[in-house]
This record gives C-alpha cells, structure tokens and sequence, in this order.
C-alpha cells in the first residue's frame, strides 16, 4: 500500500516515471519537495505494459538486435507513449490537474548499456515529446548520457538522491536497492558516498520462475525457500570477472540473463528449486560482499525496490550481515515502492533549477554535470 499524503497547495509538484531492469510495469509517483528538504510522497501506481512490447524490451535489455531503424523508431514511440499514459492514469487517479504539475521526470527504458565500450553509450528509449505532448507537461528526460559523455558509467544515478533524502550524520548507512538489478549507494559519516552495482537481483529470479512455475515473480521468496543452496554452482557463478571489478561499475540484462546462468549448470542435476534459491543466494552474497568490502563499519541498510517484500532474500542478507540493521526505507518516510520514480522527479527539479544530478564519486564522471533534456508541455 503507497505510503499517500495529502497535496500542499504552496508546494509545486513533481512527477517521476521510471521502469527498471525487470520491465514489470512504469512506477508513476507523485511528489513535492518541501522548503525545508525532504520529499513528500503523495501519490503514486505501477502502470503495466502491454505483454508484446514488454517481450520486445527484455529481448533488447538481454543484447538481441532490432530488425531496422523502423523497428526502434516504433517501439521508441510506443514506449514514450505508454509512460504517458502511466503518468495521465496517475494524474486521474489522484485527481491532479495537470497544471498543478510542475514537470515529468522520465527514466525512459533502458535497452542497451555499455559503459566499458569505447566510446562508451547508454540508450535509454520512450520518446519524451510523445510524453510532454500527451500529458500537456514539460518533460525532462535522457538522464544517463550526459554522464556517460562526462567520462561516468550514467549509473546509478539514485545516490544523489539517496544522499539527499536518507543521508545521517550518526552513522555509516547503505541504501540497497533490489530491482532487476542490485545496486548499493554507500553514505558514511565522514568521506565521500559512493554507489555502485552489486549484480543480478530480481530480473534473473523472475525469469527462472517463470520458466519453471509460469509465474512471473517468486512470491515471498516460496519457491526459492523451498529449495536448497548448490554451493558449486554459487561458486560458479561468483566467478565472474564482473564481480571482482572495482566501483565505478554498472550492469543489466546484457550482463546477466538466463543464458548466463545456464551456462554454469553443468553437467548435474539440479532442481529448478534449488536453482531459484541458489539465484537468491547470489544476490545476498553479492550485496553483503560489496557492503563489506566498501563500507565495513555501515550499521544499517536501507532496502527498496521489489526485494523489499521478498522475506527469504531479506532473511539470507541478514545472515550475511550479522549485527547490521536491515529495514525498508519506509521506516524512513520514503516508500520503498516508488523510491526510484521519485529520484527521477527530483532529477527533474534539478535540472529545471540548473543544479546538477551526477556524483562524480559514484559514475566516475570529470565533474558534477546538469542531467537529461527539456521538452516543454
């Protein structure tokens, strides 16, 4: 249940859209920055896509081609034409007029990302003149690249905004975020934050489960609950160079899909059971790893994203973490469901006011740069 309040008619609203790794759906939250800091959350739903165009983003997040420039140009327009829809559905919802806000912050979906390549890119699409023409609302969009020009991987690009929101000047705190992909944003008392990605989280455990139950998420951690860790294969798997290389890093589909988790199988049987909670098992060992490694002496993680309503991964974090607080940043005023869709609304209040978005110390960009392009409503 989104954590709703109720709209300050002196304070000037923002709407962030956002569809991650998993392409489950667009998360729309509606939001205000009050004076005095912080982030109002007053509304927000996840908007799903339609099952033929939401194929077509995971075949593409996963490295296949596109057959022309026609194709792309089409799903481009298709794409930027659903999150419009997520953000006028919202908008009804609420019952918000559209004068009321004061822009759209739009992730876009992202369908390639290469910031090891030379030269480096990132491709986000969904067109966002489809968005500020159908919702009448100026639209900023294309966050990532200015960042990857700068010289930075453009990701993640939540920690200035964790920073922002949930940094404490008490203790060394993480925020965990438990998309498609894991990613880490690390805020110490003293020194620099950091943030980078940890590796696969929920995009390969849907996939698995819903080649091996039809569902498209594992419930509660059930099914991987239900199985055993193969210890060999977790082993495998935590072979991969990506995982031994420093921050600055990033990852997606591209990275990490099925194919490459069925390459280490072997020649054994192993359950789709014990697969599915081996896959959990990675995600928890690669997340508490990177905590460790970076920032030792953190005493509480704050965990948004869909992880967040998986028990069993939160249970197996834990035991990876002794000792260290692990809740929901809803403790903490921000809804851990629309965490990300709020960035994007606060990326958005940035650029407008010409403040930059980046952390050089996290994408490992020359300098702080203003993120993403204006499309007036």
């Amino acid at each position: 249940m989104a954590m709703t309040s109720a709209v300050d008619p002196t304070t000037p609203l923002y709407l962030g859209l956002m569809s991650g790794t998993s392409a489950d759906g667009i998360d729309a939250a509606l939001v205000q920055f009050p004076a005095e800091g912080g982030c109002r959350f007053v509304d927000g739903l996840t908007h799903a896509w339609d099952p033929a165009i939401r194929a077509e983003l995971i075949a593409l997040g996963e490295g296949g081609t596109i057959t022309s420039l026609d194709a792309l140009g089409r799903l481009d327009a298709q794409v930027g034409i659903t999150f419009a829809a997520a953000a006028n559905r919202l908008l009804d919802s609420a019952r918000i007029d559209r004068g009321q806000v004061h822009a759209i912050g739009s992730h876009g979906q992202t369908v390639r990302h290469r910031p090891l390549n030379d030269p480096a890119f990132t491709m986000q699409i969904g067109d966002a003149n489809r968005i500020a023409e159908l919702t009448g609302i100026t639209t900023v969009a294309d966050f990532r690249r200015r960042d990857v020009a700068a010289g930075g991987h453009g990701a993640p690009l939540m920690p200035a905004f964790h920073l922002a929101m949930l940094g404490d000047s008490d203790e060394d705190r993480a925020v965990l975020n438990l998309g498609g992909i894991g990613n880490l944003t690390l805020i110490p008392r003293q020194g620099t934050p950091r943030g980078f990605d940890t590796g696969p989280a929920n995009a390969l455990m849907d996939a698995w489960c819903q080649r091996h139950r039809g569902e498209p998420f594992d419930a509660d951690g059930a099914f991987a609950a239900s199985g055993q860790v193969d210890a060999a294969l977790l082993a495998r798997w935590l072979a991969d160079p990506w995982f031994a290389l420093p921050p600055p890093k990033s990852t997606g589909r591209e990275q990490f899909h099925l194919d490459w988790a069925q390459a280490q199988l072997g020649e054994g049987q192993v359950s789709g059971a014990d697969v599915q909670a081996t896959l959990l098992e990675l995600t928890a060992a690669t997340v508490a790893d990177a905590l460790l490694a970076h920032l030792p002496g953190a005493t509480r993680v704050l965990v948004c994203g869909g992880g967040v309503r998986n028990p069993q991964l939160l249970r197996r974090l834990g035991a990876r973490l002794p000792g260290v607080v692990i809740e929901s940043s809803a403790a903490h005023g921000l809804d851990p469901d629309y965490l990300e869709a709020m960035g994007f609304a606060w990326l958005a209040q940035r650029t407008l006011a010409g403040l930059p978005g980046n952390l050089p110390s996290v994408s490992g960009a020359q300098g702080p740069r203003i993120l993403g392009a204006i499309h007036l409503g």
